[in-house]
């Protein structure tokens, strides 16, 4: 099965494989409810810049599957088949503090489509709760076997500790994913959370030692972190005022990987791992700027792009 090649598609750049949710968000008004999860937020900021994007995930057959469909067809974002077979779209009900930062309790799910791939894509994406949660863990797991070494694969644990008691063996199964990834990001609390009292360099070569070629962590406000076996770089985070962070780890994603399929002879030196950084960091900034998780569009991130090479020119001269 492993050794079967499989045929290429170009009209797809990305396939995200990862959980699609409704957020219900509680507000002064009432609860409101919104498209959600890590997978779905992913593959629609892809969408947002341009990216052709395909997303397997699992879904019920109700009014919440539909309202996702329509948010990430809005986003051009292709749905793959077979997604409806679960007895009701999961939720996530987020409590935000004084500060935006949200805690979530989950309703969820997760049991993918058969899957039977007929083309490869230039990434393959997979993370959060796809990665940890039975029995669709383990059939991701093999959806990147079947990848690993033939693309690009990027990783995103995004821990979700209330969901996983066993911290053992939720390592275990984040490591043995990490191994089959070209790209690994973890945010500073997936990083403490994994690897109690270790620094952030400690994780970040000890990722690398996993197998990756390169090793990312977010601190919010501090800037990302990037390493690889010949680079180490240290983004800083644009300055902006916070609304909220919901979906900022994912718009932080969704940004590298456009940055991956945008430069696949990508070395990881460190003009390529700043020029990654920079680019997932402001579309981070732009997520956090605005309430909820809506990430930026091609013309926003550009936007942006283009202000801050201005102004490091201006400052430099």
């Amino acid at each position: 099965m492993h050794s079967r090649p499989v045929p290429s598609c170009p009209e797809t750049d990305v396939v995200v494989v990862g959980e699609a949710l409704i957020d219900v968000i509680d507000t002064a008004a009432g609860a409101v409810e919104f498209p959600g999860g890590s997978g779905l937020n992913v593959a629609f900021g892809l969408g947002r810049l341009g990216i052709s994007t395909a997303f397997l995930t699992a879904l019920g057959k109700d009014h919440r599957s539909a309202r996702i469909q329509e948010h990430l067809a809005s986003a051009g974002v292709s749905m793959m088949p077979g997604a409806e077979h679960l007895p009701r779209t999961s939720t996530a009900r987020a409590i935000l503090d004084s500060k935006g930062s949200a805690e979530y309790e989950f309703d969820f799910q997760w049991d993918l489509p058969a899957i039977s791939p007929t083309f490869l894509p230039k990434v393959l994406h997979t993370g959060s709760l796809a990665a940890f949660m039975e029995p669709g863990a383990t059939q991701v797991r093999s959806v990147l076997e079947l990848f690993s070494g033939r693309c690009t694969i990027t990783y995103d644990p995004n821990i979700r500790p209330t969901l996983l008691p066993d911290h053992a063996a939720a390592l275990q199964t984040f490591e043995r994913t990490a191994a089959l990834a070209t790209v690994v990001k973890l945010s500073s609390e997936d990083a403490l959370w994994l690897y109690p009292r270790w620094s952030p360099a400690a994780v970040g070569r000890h990722l690398l030692g996993l197998g990756p070629e390169a090793a990312i962590i977010t601190d919010g406000g501090s800037g990302s972190y990037l390493w690889s076996k010949t680079a180490e770089v240290h983004v800083p985070a644009p300055a902006v005022a916070v609304k909220d962070t919901v979906g900022a780890g994912d718009s932080y994603m969704s940004a590298l990987i456009a940055g991956l399929v945008e430069n696949p002879q990508s070395v990881f030196d460190d003009a390529d791992l700043t020029r990654l950084g920079t680019a997932a960091s402001l579309a981070a900034a732009i997520t956090v700027g605005r309430h909820g998780a809506n990430p930026p569009t091609r013309a926003e991130l550009s936007g942006s792009l283009e202000l801050a090479h201005t102004s490091r020119k201006n400052s430099n001269d």
